[in-house]
């Protein structure tokens, strides 16, 4: 089954942080085949609270997805945002 990293973001205090984040984070997405479904874009909240961002990702699998995430090339882009941004991130085993 496929695996999906689904993060909402709480907030975002630097949006050049966020755009530095980005560009190391693709990477690694990228060499784990990972394909973005979802990066932003226009949204409505129809319950709960308002947020400012959110990404999903999907990946072949849910251990690929995990790899992903534990990786040094993601590790080294999460590390950025740390200060600038409050989120919820999760990897997801699809259906």
């Amino acid at each position: 089954m496929k695996g999906y990293v689904v993060c909402v973001y709480k907030n975002i205090t630097n949006q050049e942080k966020l755009k530095e984040y980005a560009i190391k984070a693709k990477v690694a997405v990228e060499r784990y085949k990972g394909k973005f479904l979802i990066r932003g874009g226009r949204s409505t909240s129809n319950e709960g609270e308002n947020s400012p961002r959110t990404v999903v990702i999907e990946f072949p699998s849910f251990d690929e997805a995990n790899k992903f995430y534990k990786s040094k090339e993601y590790q080294d882009a999460h590390s950025i945002l740390k200060g600038y941004a409050e989120r919820q991130h999760q990897t997801i085993e699809g259906a």
